[in-house]
């Protein structure tokens, strides 16, 4: 089974360890943690492409970064190595 194996983005690491933080807005914390549940499941980045998720690759980068759209313009970003997501972040980039 894949896992998350690091992430860029404090409060996302406390959401997943601790199941809550003030680093993220809390009307997004349920969509996020749906998103981080799926990307633990995950063994590779296409299995992020579902329904509502808006998945795809970000051009420009290397290793290659992933996306799912969180709401408005919030994502979670994430690399893949085999079947685990490193640098995961939360961040805003439209």
């Amino acid at each position: 089974m894949a896992m998350i194996k690091t992430f860029k983005h404090k409060g996302l690491q406390e959401l997943w360890n601790a199941g809550k933080t003030r680093k993220i807005d809390a009307k997004l914390q349920n969509r996020v943690k749906q998103r981080l549940n799926a990307l633990e499941q995950a063994e590779a980045p296409e299995d992020m492409n579902i329904p509502g998720f808006d998945f795809h690759s970000l051009r420009g980068f290397k290793p290659p970064r992933f996306t799912v759209h969180v709401n408005g313009p919030w994502c979670i970003t994430f690399e893949f190595e085999g079947i685990h997501a490193y640098r995961v972040d939360f961040e805003q980039y439209h």
